[in-house]
C-alpha cells in the first residue's frame, strides 16, 4: 500500500494509470470502524485500484464543534486499510495541502441543506462539498462509496456530483450497526460507558417509528411520537420526518420518507436514520 501526503503525489499516481483502470474511492476522516471497512471491501470489489483518503476536514466543523476532539489513529487506520486491499492511502497531514490559498473557493448545494443537520450546523455541508470536490478532482474515481448513516450528506453529494458533471458514480451503502443496534460512528469512542448505554435510545426510538409505520400509521406527528421523552436523557437536536428525495418536511408519508435524528449523549452528538417506504 502506497501512502501519499501531498496533492502532487496523488496526481502523479493517478496520471500513471491507464484509461482502462477502474478506480474506486472511499473518502474518510479516519478512525476507521467496521462501517468504513465495509465500504472499503465493497470498493475493492468494484475497482481495479482502491484509494482511501484520511483527512479531518476543518471546514466542515463549526467554531464550537469537536474538531480538536475528533478521534485520530492513523497507524491503526493504515493497518486496517492494508488488510482491506487499499492500493493508495491519501493522508495529508497539513490542511494547507488541500487549502493552499485558504478557503476562498467554496462548493455549496442549496435547498437540500435547509433542514436536519444543515439547519443545526450552518456551513457544515459547504465544507463537506468543498473537500469532496477537491478530492474528486485529485483521485478522479470511477466509483466512490459513502455510508447512508449520513443520509443528508449522501443526498447533497449526489446532487453536487450530478450538477458539476464530475464523472464516475456515487454509491450509498447501508448503515452498519453494533450488535446492540447503535449505528457505528468514529464519535462513539468519545462516549462514556453511561452515555453509550443511554445512546441506545436512538435505535429503540427508530424501531418504534418503524413499528408504528408497519401498523399502518402514516401521519408524521403520530409516527414520531414524543422524541424528547423517548430519547431522554439525551438532548435532541432534531427528530424529523422529511421526503427522502428533496429532504423537505412532510406531514404524511405517501412516498419514501426519511426519519432522521440527531441527539447528544454525554456531550457527543450522534445521528441515525431509517427510511419509511409505503
Amino acid at each position: 500500500m502506497l501512502v501519499v501526503r501531498t496533492c502532487s503525489e496523488m496526481q502523479v499516481w493517478r496520471a500513471s494509470l491507464g484509461h482502462a483502470t477502474r478506480v474506486a474511492f472511499v473518502p474518510t476522516m479516519g478512525y476507521l470502524h467496521e462501517g468504513h471497512l465495509t465500504l472499503l471491501r465493497e470498493a475493492r470489489r468494484r475497482g481495479d485500484r482502491l484509494v482511501l483518503s484520511i483527512f479531518v476536514n476543518p471546514t466542515q466543523f463549526g467554531p464550537n464543534e469537536d474538531l480538536a476532539r475528533y478521534p485520530r489513529d492513523e497507524a491503526g487506520d493504515l493497518a486496517q486499510a492494508s488488510e482491506c486491499g487499499v492500493d493508495v492511502a491519501f493522508c495529508p497531514t497539513d490542511p494547507r495541502e488541500l487549502y493552499p490559498h485558504g478557503t476562498n473557493t467554496w462548493v455549496e448545494v442549496q435547498e437540500l441543506d435547509r433542514h436536519l443537520c444543515g439547519a443545526s450546523r450552518p456551513g457544515h455541508f459547504r465544507g463537506v462539498c468543498t473537500v469532496v470536490a477537491k478530492l474528486w478532482g485529485l483521485v478522479r474515481p470511477d466509483v466512490a462509496l459513502f455510508g447512508e448513516k449520513d443520509f443528508q450528506q449522501l443526498a447533497i453529494l449526489r446532487r453536487m456530483h450530478a450538477d458539476l458533471f464530475l464523472g464516475g458514480e456515487v454509491v450509498g451503502m447501508p448503515i452498519v450497526r453494533e450488535p446492540d443496534g447503535l449505528a457505528m460512528s468514529s464519535r462513539n469512542t468519545n462516549l462514556s460507558p453511561e452515555a453509550r448505554a443511554q445512546a441506545l435510545a436512538i435505535s429503540r426510538w427508530l424501531a418504534a417509528v418503524r413499528q408504528r409505520f408497519a401498523a399502518g400509521e402514516r401521519e408524521a406527528t403520530a409516527l414520531l411520537g414524543d422524541p424528547a421523552a423517548a430519547l431522554a436523557p439525551g438532548r435532541v437536536d432534531y427528530a424529523s420526518l422529511v421526503d427522502a428525495d428533496d429532504l423537505q418536511p412532510v406531514t404524511e408519508v405517501t412516498r419514501p420518507a426519511l426519519c432522521a435524528v440527531a441527539a447528544c449523549f454525554g456531550g457527543v452528538r450522534l445521528i441515525d436514520n431509517t427510511v419509511l417506504r409505503p
